[in-house]
């Protein structure tokens, strides 16, 4: 899964503000987000699972409170210098057209897929850094399917801590100096609370829904087919390890007959 890279267009009026006038920033206390735009991120990261997957949230930064309104999936490619470029070029031209329809085209972070919470790992602090150099406070929404299917939905909202981030920026990532700063991955990662809300519309939609349903919620489980993905691409991994064990197979057989072995 290639990191996203952060679009340099994304600012939001209150940040650019907020940088000129060189005020003190206010802390985050909450990620507010538009019901849509979780959906479309759990659609996103359950349809490929358990490939990872990655995409561009938008939204607001207001205050204290970090508004998620929209978002968009970034496609999987390969992690070379010209998929990266063809990445950046798409984020653009996918933030033009949604500024065209007078959709929020401001950058506010990104989310990412997960598999059984492993989510710590060194990409997603360099990515956090890039960000960092270009929005002045953005987080990473990490959804975990396999916990999701446990029944809890495990959607995280996560930032770095100043203390981690002025020790990287001095010092960069080693153990000697994590020892030193007595940090851990506990230390490393902030968790901000999410706050999941609706339109007014929306909610008498779903209430109007609710109330007219002939048949109980219990029943529509019935048709959701969560496993098919996820069996879908364990047999698409097996095939390919089954293709490469062939191919090794096959080999050892040619050096068994040039040395003259039966």
């Amino acid at each position: 899964m290639a990191n996203p890279a952060p679009a340099t267009g994304g600012k939001s009026f209150l940040q650019a503000m907020s940088t000129v006038t060189e005020e003190a920033a206010v802390q985050l206390r909450v990620v507010q987000m538009e019901g849509l735009a979780v959906l479309k991120i759990i659609k996103h990261c359950e349809e490929f699972a358990p490939a990872l997957v990655t995409g561009q949230l938008l939204g607001l930064d207001v205050g204290s409170v970090l508004e998620v309104t929209n978002c968009f999936p970034f496609p999987i490619r390969e992690d070379d210098e010209e998929a990266d470029a063809d990445g950046a070029n798409y984020q653009l031209e996918m933030m033009r057209c949604l500024r065209e329809v007078n959709v929020d085209n401001n950058t506010v972070g990104w989310y990412q897929s997960c598999l059984l919470g492993s989510f710590q790992t060194v990409e997603l602090i360099e990515t956090f850094m890039n960000y960092q150099e270009n929005i002045r406070r953005c987080v990473c929404i990490v959804y975990d399917p396999s916990r999701s299917s446990q029944g809890v939905l495990a959607l995280k909202a996560l930032k770095l801590t100043d203390s981690f981030m002025d020790l990287y920026r001095n010092n960069g990532l080693t153990g000697e100096k994590l020892r030193e700063k007595k940090l851990s991955w506990v230390d490393i990662f902030e968790e901000i609370p999410i706050k999941v809300s609706n339109s007014a519309l929306v909610s008498a939609f779903m209430k109007e829904l609710e109330a007219e349903s002939p048949v109980s919620q219990c029943d529509f489980d019935r048709l959701k087919l969560s496993t098919a993905p996820f069996m879908e691409r364990n047999l698409e991994f097996m095939i390919g390890c089954m293709d490469g064990l062939s191919s090794e197979q096959n080999k050892v057989t040619l050096d068994f007959k040039r040395n003259g072995f039966k």
